[in-house]
């Protein structure tokens, strides 16, 4: 038996078959689940194409987080397909390059107000427009549904990360707040803090490199910056039942870096 057998998994974020996204929906698979993806906009077309590499091919929708009427769409379609929805992975983020680079003064609040709502806000439209399909997984006695999004340490500050670094602050807070809203419905909602990979979203980090060359060296039990799977494993280990009272932690999957000094 895998571990998620019988569940239903959201996942979101998933462009390329080299995004943390991507491996997370493989594993979830090979552990039994029935997958959906989603996309949005330009890259829809390649979440399709990338779908098809899976074990078992997805279905995807399109789910822009910035339009609520999308969400609402893509809610009503899921729930016509599943009854419940047991698990979301959230793996949306983005920061205009004036957010990015090494100068918090580069950016002015319009830019800024994108990287929040899409990197930060988007946890919360999300789960709104999927929480009744995220509740009727903790009906009858189930161990109810767990969110996971994935994070980049934010307790200290990065070389070139500057906004986005800010906006993984305020989705840690809002990871907590939301597991507290949303306990009683028997819906988790934590964080993976994963350790730098080489993926398409950490290209656009103007620096980002440097993470990736010295990480290894800093980290007790070795880092590859290649290996999406070590992230795959804890998000799935999250979705499933084995930690049914874990809900507003932040589980780090970095080699141990947060944990050592410089």
């Amino acid at each position: 038996m895998g571990l998620l057998d019988g569940k239903h998994i959201l996942v979101t974020g998933v462009l390329t078959d080299a995004s943390l996204a991507f491996a997370v929906a493989r594993r979830a698979q090979q552990e039994g689940a029935e997958v959906a993806l989603s996309g949005a906009g330009r890259g829809l077309s390649l979440t399709r194409r990338t779908a098809r590499r899976l074990p078992a091919e997805a279905d995807v929708l399109e789910i822009d987080v910035t339009e609520p009427d999308q969400l609402a769409r893509a809610a009503a379609a899921l729930g016509e397909k599943w009854e419940r929805l047991d698990g979301m992975i959230h793996a949306i983020g983005y920061a205009p390059p004036e957010c990015l680079g090494g100068d918090m003064f580069q950016a002015d609040w319009e830019q800024v107000q994108v990287a929040l709502h899409v990197s930060t806000y988007s946890l919360k439209a999300l789960v709104q427009a999927f929480r009744p399909l995220l509740a009727s997984a903790g009906v009858g006695g189930g161990t109810g549904a767990s969110v996971v999004g994935l994070d980049f340490d934010a307790s200290v500050a990065w070389p070139a990360y500057d906004w986005m670094g800010v906006s993984k602050a305020a989705l840690e807070s809002l990871s907590r707040y939301l597991a507290r809203d949303l306990g009683h419905e028997r819906i988790r909602v934590n964080l993976v803090a994963a350790g730098p990979v080489k993926t398409m979203a950490a290209k656009s980090i103007p620096g980002f490199h440097t993470f990736e060359d010295t990480w290894s060296d800093r980290a007790p039990l070795g880092w590859d910056v290649l290996d999406t799977d070590v992230v795959a494993r804890a998000c799935v280990a999250l979705l499933s039942d084995l930690l049914p009272m874990t809900t507003g932690e932040i589980l780090h999957v970095d080699g141990g870096v947060h944990a050592v000094g410089a």
